[in-house]
């Protein structure tokens, strides 16, 4: 294990589809009894086969004992950021201290402006982003005094945050562009980013962005981890196909998360099957995969 870089951990993408509700059940009784770390739901609510994430989390949360809840990430354009905030602190009083906050600037305008939202350039974008990241962190932190916060996209004025989350909630960020590394390593507890979008070989300068950040902020870099959607297969029969991602068998899935953790920086693992039989590989990844990369860090 690499001195001072956080222990690993692993996931699993629950599927906000409305036409498969037991699929997402089940994958998350897996993650449950198996004590995986995590189940993360992405936040598209513009997709109209989506269920909204925030509502099915809640109903995740009271169906667990063990994992914890992220969500990967929520759109900040179409959640008021005080209102997430007490939304985060509620359910982790329900659920004993299980939520995390996966915070995205917005991706898909049209769909976000279709729902009400902003249409945002990508300088509003961030702006606005780090406006909302100040707002929720200092939601959290102050529970029980009051907080003001004047942004120019968004402003709080002698807010009174409550409740007190359960533990201190983590914020990770969905950051792809220089800034929003810069932004992740001085403010954010985590990096959360999926490798359809970012391949393997552009992790390096990604995270280096992130370090700078830190090390402006006077942090360090080991203080952020680094989350990564992993799309695939686990197949061992070589014959299902993916357009991206690993498709391949337990070993050479196992193979590739110790390198990811070893040489690239990565600490959290979610496992997102995109092809063959779905429920069965979260199986498989619970049972054979994250032990095996365990025993391989030890």
């Amino acid at each position: 294990m690499t001195t001072g870089q956080p222990s690993p951990q692993f996931g699993v993408n629950v599927n906000p589809a409305a036409d498969d509700i037991q699929d997402s059940f089940e994958r998350t009784r897996i993650a449950d009894e198996h004590r995986l770390d995590l189940i993360a739901v992405q936040d598209h609510p513009y997709n109209r086969n989506f269920l909204e994430t925030w509502t099915l989390l809640s109903v995740l949360g009271a169906r667990t004992a063990h994992v914890r809840l992220v969500t990967n990430v929520a759109n900040i354009p179409l959640r008021p950021p005080a209102m997430l905030a007490k939304m985060a602190a509620t359910l982790d009083v329900l659920t004993g201290g299980r939520v995390e906050l996966g915070l995205g600037a917005g991706a898909y305008w049209q769909g976000i402006a279709a729902y009400g939202g902003p249409q945002r350039s990508p300088g509003e974008s961030f702006n606005a982003f780090k406006d909302a990241l100040h707002i929720i962190r200092g939601m959290l932190d102050r529970a029980g005094g009051s907080f003001t916060y004047a942004g120019e996209f968004y402003q709080v004025r002698g807010a009174r945050p409550g409740p007190v989350p359960a533990h201190d909630i983590p914020l990770w960020i969905g950051a792809l562009g220089p800034k929003m590394l810069h932004l992740t390593g001085e403010l954010a507890d985590g990096w959360l980013v999926s490798q359809s979008y970012v391949p393997t070989e552009r992790l390096p300068e990604m995270n280096a962005r992130i370090d700078e950040g830190a090390e402006s902020a006077g942090r360090s870099p080991h203080a952020i981890r680094r989350g990564y959607n992993l799309m695939g297969a686990i197949d061992a029969s070589g014959r299902v196909q993916v357009e991206a991602g690993i498709a391949g068998p337990v070993a050479q899935w196992v193979d590739e998360i110790v390198r990811f953790y070893r040489e690239c920086q990565m600490d959290t693992f979610v496992f997102w099957p995109t092809a063959g039989d779905e429920l069965q590989q979260v199986n498989i990844f619970a049972q054979e995969v994250v032990p095996a990369v365990q025993e391989a860090l030890r």
